[in-house]
């Protein structure tokens, strides 16, 4: 079964005075829907536009997998265990909450910041939080986030390319840029897409496409 959403179908948030621009694809704070509040362990896919100088102050978060991928420009993050990094187009970010941690994220640069931030639920709360930064995730190469029992894996497909769509219990499929037949249907900039049992599928890239698949253990 695959069930598509098209990115005009997501919840517009942020604040546009304080130069934030929020794209909900779950049911997210005021912009609760029943029906959306997740998909196996993915309980979010905020596309997130921070004008130079904006941000989110610190804030807290528990019991929850982050993880960011840089679209464009500079993501400075800072938060309670210490770490201040800067994440760049092409890297992955993942803070695990854990039992707790406050943290920041900020456009401290000078050009736009395009990221797409996931949250996954853990399959035991509690615990310690920790960090990691991948600079330069390259291309098909998994990110395994065992916490959740997921994996992530990033696809830059030239026009025609086509690559296999993870066999698994359930995919999620955020389209970053461009356009791509996924599992026969077609999906352009913000769209998503959720399989469940859907084996033997390809995605086929109609324009230069980068593609995000989170390949899920359970649904």
């Amino acid at each position: 079964m695959i069930s598509v959403r098209r990115a005009d179908e997501r919840y517009r948030g942020g604040d546009a005075a304080a130069g934030i621009e929020s794209l909900h694809a779950f049911s997210f704070g005021r912009f609760y829907d029943p029906d959306n509040l997740r998909f196996g362990p993915v309980l979010a896919c905020n596309e997130e536009r921070l004008a130079p100088g904006a941000g989110f102050d610190e804030h807290p978060h528990s019991h929850t997998e982050i993880v960011t991928w840089v679209v464009a420009g500079e993501l400075t993050h800072r938060d309670s265990a210490g770490h201040a990094t800067v994440v760049r187009a092409g890297d992955v970010q993942h803070l695990s909450s854990a039992g707790g941690v406050r943290h920041e994220e900020r456009n401290d640069g000078t050009a736009p910041l395009v990221f797409v931030q996931m949250w996954l639920a853990p399959k035991r709360p509690g615990g310690d939080p920790v960090y990691e930064i991948v600079r330069g995730l390259a291309d098909s190469t998994p990110y395994a986030v065992l916490a959740a029992g997921a994996m992530l894996y990033v696809r830059r497909l030239a026009p025609g390319e086509r690559t296999a769509v993870p066999d698994a219990p359930g995919v999620y499929v955020h389209v970053v840029r461009g356009e791509a037949e996924v599992a026969g249907e077609l999906l352009g900039p913000g769209d998503s897409a959720r399989l469940t049992s859907e084996l033997d599928r390809d995605a086929v890239a109609r324009t230069a496409t980068e593609l995000l698949f989170w390949e899920l253990n359970e649904v």
